[in-house]
């Protein structure tokens, strides 16, 4: 159903680390670097242990700005009836350290394919839950639908 491509709007690139005898340092984001105006509203960090995923889901407002620490395998699926990709899945086997921007509308997966806990950290554009978690979340999951399209590989 879906088939391989790229997927207008979803940015990856590798987060630089700065060493020194202490250990090493990674700026996650800076103001005067962030893409189409995406503003960050809250943070959190999540620890995915070997062999466990999580989603897949998708938000119909949300962008998440993921911040991978470890090994993963990223799933994208564009759910986006209006888009140029509209229909295309990504498979991203993620690097020690990558930085990803999912848009609204995109189904997403992530795996931890490494042998030990790994870290996920995520800056999305909105709260979760909305302004004192009194709103509805905007999540569409998928995880528990034995009919869904969107199959994380075992």
């Amino acid at each position: 159903m879906f088939r391989e491509g790229e997927i207008e709007g979803v940015v990856i690139k590798e987060f630089m680390a700065y060493s020194d005898s202490r250990g090493w340092l990674s700026e996650l984001f800076r103001q005067d670097e962030l893409l189409g105006g995406f503003e960050p509203q809250m943070g959190y960090l999540s620890v995915t242990y070997p062999n466990v995923t999580r989603g897949p889901h998708e938000h119909t407002e949300q962008a998440d700005y993921f911040c991978f620490l470890g090994n993963f395998k990223l799933y994208l699926w564009d759910n986006r009836k209006a888009s140029p990709t509209y229909m295309n899945k990504k498979i991203i086997q993620t690097a020690e350290r990558l930085i990803v921007i999912v848009p609204p509308g995109i189904v997403h997966a992530y795996k931890n394919v490494g042998q030990t806990d790994s870290m996920v950290l995520n800056f999305p554009d909105r709260l979760y839950a909305g302004w004192g978690r009194k709103d509805k979340v905007d999540e569409v999951r998928y995880e528990n639908d034995p009919e869904s399209p969107f199959k994380v590989e075992e």
